[in-house]
């Protein structure tokens, strides 16, 4: 019954014109006051009650500024969608003069977080350009590489004092992080709200990250994920998409930032205590993610319509 009284939850709040948005830190960087759209909201709605979990949702079409927001800005665990914050922290560094950007850096075994990374394959003592550690963090999503990416850019003490001050109020980074170590068994890695991952991927996008140079740099290693198989799976491949995506046992989660046709639209979508644990294609939280995507395409695109040709699937990690 617990999917039913999620639906129910979100049902009353569509009716009574989503009394859970409110004014936001972050709303203060935006033209004009957001509106809802309404017709989106009802489309979604199901697709969020029915979920076996806790969902979040946050929606905004940059041109109208028009938005979805269901529990948008209840904490979640970020997992590897934190490395967007690191690549912030990153181009902070290099603007401050304290790293550069075609610096050659020396990987040593020390660096090594157990696991399927491509960095960890490298044999110690190997040279890499920053640049390269950079591009494996962001398109193969390579933890090792985001670790000490985090290091030196300051650490996540550093990290997290940028957001703060640029009004990010719940995205922090947690581990190895002095401090944090509550909110680390609690959230993992790291930690956001939907509307501030949402909106700190805008905030790249309008060249509003570090500087307008570093922000262009950045989008563009955000548009070349190697992770392809969820949200990004329901956008035309023609179509230009920055984005990241995170998942651990009971989390998967995604944002992305389209440049439709029609005009940029970005969204996030959380999970946490999810059901469905299982590392398979059809896990709930991932056909979630493809789900509210393809909604997404159709609302803003209607004159473009597009799904998925026949064995699309073969072709995506």
């Amino acid at each position: 019954m617990r999917w039913y009284r999620g639906w129910l939850y979100h049902a009353i709040a569509l009716l009574l014109g989503a009394p859970g948005i409110r004014p936001h830190p972050l709303a203060a960087q935006q033209h004009d006051v957001p509106s809802i759209d309404s017709t989106l909201q009802a489309k979604l709605v199901p697709l969020v009650g029915s979920f076996h979990g806790r969902v979040g949702v946050y929606v905004r079409h940059l041109a109208s500024n028009r938005t979805v927001q269901i529990d948008a800005d209840a904490i979640f665990p970020t997992a590897s969608m934190i490395k967007v914050p690191i690549l912030i922290g990153a181009f902070d560094a290099m603007e401050r003069g304290d790293l550069e950007f075609a610096e050659e850096l020396v990987y040593t075994n020390s660096l090594l977080y157990p696991g399927e990374d491509i960095l960890g394959s490298y044999a110690d003592s190997a040279k890499i350009l920053l640049a390269q550690v950079l591009m494996l963090m962001i398109t193969a999503s390579d933890n090792t590489a985001a670790l000490w990416t985090q290091h030196l850019a300051g650490t996540g003490t550093r990290i997290n004092s940028w957001l703060a001050q640029n009004d990010f109020e719940h995205t922090r980074i947690n581990s190895r992080t002095p401090g944090r170590h509550t909110d680390w068994e609690n959230h993992g890695w790291g930690q956001t709200t939907p509307r501030e991952m949402a909106e700190l991927l805008v905030m790249i996008r309008e060249g509003k990250a570090v500087s307008q140079a570093s922000s262009e740099a950045m989008y563009r290693y955000l548009t070349r994920s190697y992770w392809n198989g969820e949200a990004l799976s329901q956008i035309p491949p023609w179509v230009q998409a920055a984005s990241k995506q995170g998942a651990v046992s009971r989390s998967r989660s995604e944002v992305v930032l389209v440049n439709g046709p029609s005009g940029d639209y970005v969204f996030c979508v959380i999970t946490k205590d999810q059901a469905d644990e299982r590392w398979a294609a059809d896990n709930e939280g991932y056909v979630l993610l493809r789900n509210v995507s393809a909604v997404l395409w159709n609302h803003f695109e209607p004159d473009h319509p597009w799904v998925p040709p026949p064995g699309a699937a073969r072709y995506v990690p």
